[in-house]
């Protein structure tokens, strides 16, 4: 089972992301909470994944997010917003949120979406996808690609671009014909050696320093 928190200041918002993705076989909503309970929540519950509103009043979604990368096992998470494009989407993926999704995200594809960040995988809304990696490229366009990527061997490089691709784990592992523990060293040691905290930088690291030819144009999520 896949657990799953669901934070909002919202009850409406929650109790509709609960009630769509508890009727999934492989999902548990472990718990639905307002921003000022979600990391003390988190330490309870243990969740694998966690829908974490961006916009709060009791407490800001980025200062959330921050606490709940500092627990001992921290989830996944992915950011909910009501906008299309939201000044604050940049900082939290270079905090390292996994993705980032609008509330009105097509409620039969919730649960897929789910599953993927539980997977490893890059959870982008399609409305926005384009706009955060030029906005990324742009701000960064003056800048060399970091000299840590020539860390990387020739595999670390294969899957990095496959995670850029937006594949997730189990995905490489199919496509690179190995295991999806291997996968998983592999993305380890690729974040750790790109110095990022999330798979997210290190695919937009990816596409700016060209790794990915000819230039992607798919949408995520």
């Amino acid at each position: 089972m896949i657990r799953v928190l669901v934070v909002d200041d919202e009850a409406l918002i929650r109790t509709g992301f609960q009630h769509i993705l508890d009727a999934a076989d492989d999902i548990e909503v472990v718990a639905a909470v307002p921003g000022g309970r979600a990391v003390v929540t988190a330490q309870e519950t243990h969740p694998d994944v966690v829908l974490l509103d961006i916009r709060m009043p009791d407490v800001d979604g980025l200062t959330v997010l921050a606490g709940l990368r500092r627990l001992p096992h921290p989830p996944v998470v992915a950011m909910l917003t009501t906008f299309d494009m939201d000044e604050y989407v940049e900082t939290a993926l270079r905090s390292g949120a996994a993705g980032f999704l609008l509330k009105d995200t097509d409620p039969e594809g919730l649960p897929f979406l789910v599953r993927t960040l539980a997977d490893g995988g890059t959870v982008l809304s399609s409305k926005v996808t384009r706009t955060i990696v030029d906005g990324y490229l742009q701000s960064g366009s003056q800048e060399p690609p970091p000299r840590s990527l020539g860390r990387l061997t020739d595999r670390e490089r294969a899957v990095l671009v496959l995670i850029a691709e937006g594949l997730s784990n189990g995905d490489i592992a199919t496509r690179m014909h190995l295991s999806t523990g291997t996968v998983k060293d592999h993305v380890s040691a690729i974040l750790t050696k790109l110095e990022v905290g999330s798979r997210v930088q290190a695919a937009l690291l990816a596409e700016r320093a060209g790794l990915l030819r000819p230039p992607r144009h798919r949408e995520r999520g």
